[in-house]
């Protein structure tokens, strides 16, 4: 349990990184928009070749719809609670305000952070190590969130000392999700972990769809859809690594 932990604690210190690269370098809003399309690309890999697929696989198609539709349900509902806007005029409505678009990528990286790291720490369970191509995935995600997330805080007055407690905070709980995978899912039916990833696709494919997307193409213009590509193809080949 305690390796599981650790190597949970390892993938989500992107989150940690990225935000004190937003702290530290002040990137400007183009080159965010590029980060949140390269990290964007490199979820649609991850919800494609390592969640989504891998819970069909396990589960049938009951457990990845049902893992879905919850998974989106969550993000959905979290997002209105924490980020609330108005609903009219949506195709011409103006970006949501920085601090809600920096809770909504926070709430995204726990929805996906939770169930992702605790899949991870269950790869242990072969007894052949960690799952590199699921650690670098996770890894590179949540480097554009914690970018992104923090960025818009920090531009909306959210104190610096507030910002990276909140990402600390996600980071571990993630780790602790990491060995609470392993204890768990050691003795957890396929099903269970089916639903589990299916649940981790659903959520993040609605925070790409409703924030992450959005964003990128406000702040980094066409080129985002660019980055988009490459994290993608480079999370994929990632993924087919072993």
């Amino acid at each position: 349990m305690t390796e599981a932990v650790l190597w949970g604690l390892v993938a989500s210190s992107s989150l940690v990184i990225g935000a004190a690269i937003a702290m530290t370098a002040c990137p400007p809003d183009r080159i965010i928009g590029l980060v949140l399309g390269f990290g964007a690309g490199t979820l649609i890999s991850a919800i494609s070749f390592e969640l989504a697929e891998e819970a069909f696989n396990l589960g049938g198609a009951d457990a990845l719809t049902f893992g879905l539709a919850a998974g989106a349900l969550a993000f959905y509902v979290g997002d209105r609670l924490v980020a609330p806007r108005a609903e009219e005029g949506m195709h011409e409505r103006e970006m949501p305000e920085q601090d809600e678009s920096g809770r909504t990528l926070l709430l995204g990286a726990l929805l996906d952070g939770v169930p992702e790291t605790a899949v991870l720490g269950s790869t242990l369970l072969t007894g052949s190590g960690v799952g590199v191509p699921v650690l670098a995935a996770i890894f590179l995600s949540n480097l554009p969130e914690g970018i992104g997330g923090a960025s818009d805080m920090l531009e909306s007055g959210v104190s610096r000392r507030r910002v990276i407690a909140l990402w600390s905070g996600v980071a571990v709980i993630c780790a602790a999700s990491a060995g609470i995978g392993y204890q768990l899912l050691a003795s957890a039916g396929d099903e269970a972990v089916a639903i589990l990833q299916a649940f981790a696709a659903g959520g993040v494919l609605a925070m790409l769809a409703i924030e992450m997307l959005p964003a990128a193409h406000s702040k980094g213009g066409r080129e985002a859809g660019l980055m988009t590509v490459l994290g993608f193809a480079l999370a994929y080949l990632l993924s087919t690594i072993g």
